[in-house]
């Protein structure tokens, strides 16, 4: 971390400190090397004259889904994410408006380097711009394959193929699945339906007269709204996020939450989730 991400180790010494100091906790909370772990995802960046909106659905086994939404302000720069590994970040915005969002990349390969979720927290903690964004994602190691799309205020956005035997295909390219360029693990491709998601997200936000309630509407459904829980691979909520207004929305059927760095209410959720559907409450 001293070497990669310097900035972050202020608050990563703290919350070691925090945990009890010893050795386990350091290494869990510096995500260095982590478990491999799979994931599905489908992730869109809307960019328009009058909005931009970076919507995603998350896939994963929900009983692994830590659940938490937090609010951070440790660096003098506001942070909504949705965490992963007490500190790591899935998606989120800050307070510059900032949004980012990861997928599984679709590869088998594992490697030196983070997870994803800690170099999202640098992002979001050290990063203004998409720009510097992608400045970040093309030198910090990563331990397994991810796409990382990221959008500013400025409409600007990318999507990262990222993985630890190559460099990092930063393009200008607003969706996001769980492939990189290529098929390589053909099982995971048909069981995710990677393509078909990619396909469906790509038409939506290549015609002109998508909007902004249209694109996230087919995050709600079919192929994109996902109920395989049995494998794993059911989706646990959808994340909307406006970087000119600074909003967070997060949804499941029945119930969203709508969140700024102005109207942050501390609040318990209950999502019950089967293959047949969820209902929240």
């Amino acid at each position: 971390m001293r070497q990669h991400m310097p900035e972050l180790l202020d608050t990563y010494r703290a919350l070691c400190a925090l945990a009890g100091g010893g050795d386990l906790a350091s290494r869990l909370l510096s995500l260095y090397r982590p478990p491999p772990y799979i994931t599905g995802c489908s992730q869109a960046v809307l960019a328009r004259s009058d909005v931009t909106v970076l919507a995603r659905n998350y896939d994963y086994p929900p009983e692994l889904c830590e659940g938490t939404i937090l609010y951070t302000n440790w660096n003098g720069r506001g942070v909504i994410a949705m965490s992963d590994c007490l500190w790591g970040v899935l998606d989120g915005i800050n307070d510059s408006g900032l949004a980012v969002s990861l997928a599984f990349g679709g590869r088998k390969v594992v490697g030196e380097g983070f997870g994803a979720p800690i170099i999202l927290r640098y992002i979001l903690e050290f990063c203004d711009t998409v720009p510097e964004a992608a400045a970040v994602l093309a030198r910090v190691p990563t331990h397994m394959a991810y796409n990382i799309t990221v959008a500013d205020a400025s409409g600007r956005y990318v999507t990262a193929m990222i993985a630890p035997d190559q460099r990092a295909s930063i393009r200008r390219v607003p969706v996001a699945t769980n492939h990189q360029k290529k098929i390589e693990w053909y099982a995971h491709a048909l069981a995710s339906e990677t393509l078909i998601r990619e396909r469906q997200l790509s038409i939506l936000v290549d015609d002109e007269s998508t909007t902004e309630e249209r694109l996230v509407s087919a995050f709600f459904s079919p192929p994109l709204f996902r109920h395989d829980y049995r494998r794993g691979l059911g989706t646990v909520y959808t994340a909307v996020y406006r970087p000119r207004a600074g909003h967070a929305q997060y949804h499941w059927p029945g119930m969203w939450l709508k969140l700024s760095f102005t109207d942050f209410p501390e609040q318990h959720l209950t999502v019950r989730y089967g293959a047949r559907g969820l209902n929240a409450g």
